[in-house]
């Protein structure tokens, strides 16, 4: 057995719907600006080059079915945002997949929230810097039980929403991804060698918006577990 001079962190991991074995997380890769309407409204047009950022994987928060977590309301931060998130979890590693083979690296999905401190974000984006401090903080990553992808149902034409103390803030549909699931594994596993227990948020539609102390978010993508997450 191991000894390690600090005690070592725990898996992180996400329960897996229809089973009580969990899916460890590796590392979490998100799409930027990957609908063509939320491209718009951070002052961006059309079809551009994939780009991504990662995100550790401690960032997790799993939001149980049923259950309503909580997320903390980061420092630093005015303007703290949602953006509402397909998640594809990959369960078979690899490098330069062709996108018409990702389907069999995809273990299932899941709803999940790349939390953001668009301020902080901005900031950084005028000085050329990277997002780390914008993306990459505590509790930034929430996500919901995962669905093995052979009941997830048409992922690929799903409808995604989320709604914030019951009024809608963002809805779209798989279908508008600029860049699709396929698409998108097969350029990340260019940049990197992809990993069993890697999730890959696949980007977020129009609606961005701040969320208060209090606020409680639900997300939802059709054939998938609905979270509930307030902020506190």
């Amino acid at each position: 057995m191991t000894q390690y001079v600090i005690p070592a962190l725990e898996q992180v991991s996400v329960p897996v719907v229809g089973t009580t074995a969990r899916f460890p997380v590796q590392r979490i890769y998100c799409v930027g600006r990957n609908y063509v309407d939320h491209a718009q409204e951070m002052g961006f047009t059309g079809r551009e080059p994939p780009f991504f950022f990662i995100k550790p994987a401690n960032t997790v928060v799993v939001a149980n079915a049923g259950e309503t977590a909580t997320v903390p309301y980061p420092t630093l931060t005015k303007d703290f945002q949602h953006e509402i998130e397909l998640v594809a979890c990959i369960g078979t590693g690899g490098k330069n997949i062709k996108a018409a083979d990702a389907k069999k690296h995809i273990y299932g999905y899941a709803v999940g929230l790349d939390m953001t401190r668009r301020d902080l974000q901005g900031e950084q984006k005028k000085l050329g810097r990277p997002w780390c401090i914008g993306k990459s903080f505590d509790y930034a990553s929430p996500i919901g039980p995962i669905t093995p992808a052979d009941q997830a149902g048409d992922i690929e034409n799903a409808e995604l929403f989320i709604q914030v103390d019951g009024k809608d803030r963002q809805r779209s549909t798989v279908t508008k991804l600029i860049w699709n699931i396929g698409e998108i594994i097969e350029h990340i596993s260019v940049a990197w060698e992809l990993q069993p227990g890697d999730l890959i948020y696949t980007g977020t539609p129009a609606g961005v918006a701040a969320v208060s102390v209090g606020d409680t978010m639900h997300g939802h993508v059709d054939g998938l577990t609905d979270i509930h997450v307030k902020v506190v």
